[in-house]
């Protein structure tokens, strides 16, 4: 889910470059999502643990509200003027909600992805605040959080102990 949810922010990100260059990241970013869901397949980490009817209950829960956060606040957003704002909304919304989802999930490096998807949404909103347009905080924004998301599911996956292992040969 990582992987994927790093193309979303990908695409997103690329969707503010000029048509020629994001046309071509839009297509970088495909294939790094595509490559990474096919090693968590491998390495099994395509399903994790089972969760109990309560967790499920919990998890769908909060994926809903921070839709429904996402889709009201861009909203919102768009009716004062303020649409810049609604990339940085939505990935601080994104990291927001991976704190509890740590806990659910017993996956603690959630918490600092989480954290990071967070600063870079306050650091994305100051700098649509301080420029013109779209453009820079969308882009940078969509882009660096899909490399943090890229990360996190490339550590779960199990390629940053692939890659321990043939650095020591």
């Amino acid at each position: 889910m990582l992987a994927l949810a790093g193309g979303a922010a990908w695409l997103m990100g690329s969707a503010a470059l000029p048509s020629g260059t994001g046309t071509v990241v839009l297509a970088l970013g495909i294939a790094v999502t595509v490559w990474l869901m096919m090693r968590a397949t491998r390495a099994g980490g395509s399903r994790g643990a089972r969760l109990d009817r309560d967790r499920r209950r919990r998890v769908i829960y909060l994926l809903v509200v921070g839709a429904g956060l996402v889709v009201v606040g861009g909203m919102l957003l768009r009716a004062t003027g303020r649409a810049e704002l609604t990339a940085p909304l939505t990935v601080a919304v994104c990291g927001a909600l991976l704190l509890p989802l740590a806990s659910l999930l017993d996956r603690r490096a959630l918490l600092a992805v989480g954290a990071g998807l967070m600063l870079l949404g306050a650091g994305g909103a100051v700098l649509a605040l301080n420029s013109a347009g779209t453009t820079e905080s969308q882009g940078l924004v969509g882009l660096v959080g899909g490399v943090l998301l890229w990360v996190a599911a490339a550590q779960q996956a199990g390629l940053a102990d692939e890659l321990r292992e043939r650095i020591r040969r």
